[in-house]
C-alpha cells in the first residue's frame, strides 16, 4: 500500500494496486494545471481510499475528464476520465520513496519550448 497527500494535508489517501510506471503528459492543459508537466501513475478508483478529503475539490477540465486538487494549498493531485474506472495520481504526492519508473511521455508535440525530454522512455507525439 502507498500513501500520499497534498502539501497541507487536507487531502490524504491510501492506494493499493498502484501501477509501477509514470506517464509524463506534456499537453498545454497539463502544463497549465501543474506548472510544468503532469507526471502520474495510475490505479483503479476502488483501490483508492481517502483518509482525509476536507480540501478535495474537482475541476471539470474537459468534456471527458476532471482534475482533483486541494482547495486549500492548491496541490494538483488527480486526473480522472469520465468513462474509466481508474484514476491518475500525481507521482510527486506520495509520502515515501517507491519503485516508480518512467513509462512514457505523451503529447510530446505540445511540450514547452523551455525544456528537453531527457530520459529513454517512449516519446509519443500525441495520445
Amino acid at each position: 500500500m502507498a500513501t500520499g497527500r497534498c502539501e497541507c494535508g487536507e487531502v490524504a489517501f491510501e492506494v493499493t494496486g498502484l501501477r509501477e510506471t509514470v506517464t509524463f503528459c506534456h499537453c498545454s492543459q497539463c502544463r497549465r494545471t501543474s506548472g510544468h508537466l503532469w507526471a502520474s501513475t495510475h490505479a483503479a478508483f476502488d483501490q483508492l481510499t481517502f483518509t482525509q478529503d476536507e480540501g478535495l475539490r474537482w475541476y471539470v477540465s474537459s468534456d471527458w475528464a476532471k482534475r482533483g486538487f486541494c482547495g486549500t494549498c492548491g496541490s494538483s493531485l488527480f486526473y480522472r476520465m469520465n468513462d474509466e474506472d481508474g484514476i491518475g495520481i500525481a507521482a510527486g504526492c506520495f509520502d515515501t520513496p517507491n519503485d516508480l519508473k518512467p513509462g512514457k511521455h505523451i503529447f510530446c508535440a505540445h511540450k514547452g519550448t523551455y525544456y528537453e525530454i531527457a530520459d529513454d522512455a517512449p516519446h509519443i507525439a500525441q495520445y
